[in-house]
């Protein structure tokens, strides 16, 4: 469905009307998509865009984008979302929205007016909103925002396109030693351990609800993007709890406070999780990382998507040339102690990735065993 300053179609004339679009879009018209029942709430915006595309749901807008994008017709310049929050909607959608090259650059801003404080962590979560304004309010300068966001996206697609170049170009080959080394190692351990793992399973589900493997996606080796395996060591609804804690952040003091994040005492992990984090326990799972050739033995640790995507200037990136590893230099040189930087961390990581070698690797496994057990709850 399409509006203009003159024109307001109804949203049950979407699909029927979709010729229409192909017709009178052109790539310098200015357009707003729009999400939510409430379509004249966007009126006044229309002074300032030439049409607003409105449909009354995420199904409707994929098929609205996918529509536009086949009929090789300009995209809109920002999606308003002014719907009540629904998780796993908006999920579908941002992967949705992620998945394409041509969608991702689009700004996304949500009408502050259809969220409650308590939606506002999940939102951040969720990865998809650049922006939250109150649309009524903000009418006359959301065509500003929605330029400057879609400059800002598309700037930062280039960058990481541009460094994941950079980054194929110079991480260095993993030789087939270490390779040999990883898989005998991990496949070893694995049969070794499976009765431990049985225990742990039972032990991590008799205490509190959820599964008792913890997956999410991680970056590791030349920014490449994995599913991370852990035994759960917190709540299940800990990624939710972030905010609330950030004030106890131990990497809050640095000038890259923001990139890395872990509280002592955190109140989020559970008594068997305090035990496997103590002991390293929680740990093991990654050794089907490994299998899988995506984790080393030795190496960096892989970061949260959040951390990874703050690290990415020329010194930051350098520490994804190194593997991803499951014990690397930082642990057996820092680990539990509280007065390590985030400056500090990074530093070491760097120098792992400039330096790493069989010689190197063989220091760090002799070292892990003194460095499993942690002195503090950090």
């Amino acid at each position: 469905m399409i509006t203009g300053t003159t024109t307001l179609i109804s949203s049950t004339e979407l699909v029927p009307r979709r010729e229409q679009v192909a017709q009178i879009s052109s790539n310098t018209d200015k357009s707003f998509l729009y999400i939510g029942k409430s379509v004249n709430k966007t009126e006044k915006s229309l002074s300032f865009f030439d049409k607003s595309y409105d449909t009354a749901s995420f199904f409707l807008a994929k098929e609205h984008l996918l529509f536009l994008h086949s009929a090789g017709q300009k995209l809109p310049d920002v999606i308003i979302i002014d719907v009540p929050f629904n998780k796993d909607q908006l999920m579908k959608f941002s992967e949705f929205i992620g998945a394409n090259g041509w969608s991702a650059v689009i700004p996304v801003i949500y009408n502050e007016t259809a969220l409650s404080k308590n939606n506002l962590p999940q939102l951040k979560s969720i990865g998809l909103v650049d922006d939250i304004v109150n649309i009524n309010d903000y009418c006359d300068e959301l065509h500003k925002k929605a330029a400057f966001l879609k400059k800002v996206k598309t700037h930062a697609k280039q960058k990481a396109a541009d460094l994941a170049s950079v980054m194929d170009m110079r991480v260095r080959k993993i030789p087939y030693s270490k390779r040999a080394f990883d898989i005998l190692i991990a496949s070893i351990m694995l049969v070794a351990l499976a009765p431990l793992f049985l225990l742990i399973v039972i032990a991590i589900k008799m205490e509190s609800k959820g599964p008792a493997i913890y997956k999410s996606k991680r970056a590791g080796r030349g920014f490449k993007v994995f599913n991370f395996f852990k035994f759960r060591t917190m709540v299940a609804d800990a990624e939710l709890k972030v905010g609330e804690l950030s004030e106890f952040n131990l990497y809050g003091n640095g000038t890259v406070a923001s990139v890395f994040f872990k509280i002592k005492d955190d109140p989020r992990v559970t008594r068997v999780g305090a035990f496997l984090r103590n002991t390293s326990l929680d740990e093991l799972p990654q050794l089907i990382n490994v299998l899988r050739g995506e984790m080393s033995i030795v190496g960096n640790r892989p970061l949260p998507l959040y951390e990874a995507s703050a690290l990415t200037t020329n010194e930051g990136a350098e520490r994804f040339l190194a593997p991803a590893g499951i014990t690397g230099l930082w642990q057996v040189t820092k680990r539990g102690k509280e007065d390590m930087s985030a400056e500090e961390r990074l530093s070491l990581d760097i120098d792992y990735a400039r330096n790493h070698g069989f010689a190197s690797d063989f220091r760090i496994l002799l070292c892990t065993p003194t460095a499993l057990f942690q002195k503090s709850n950090v």
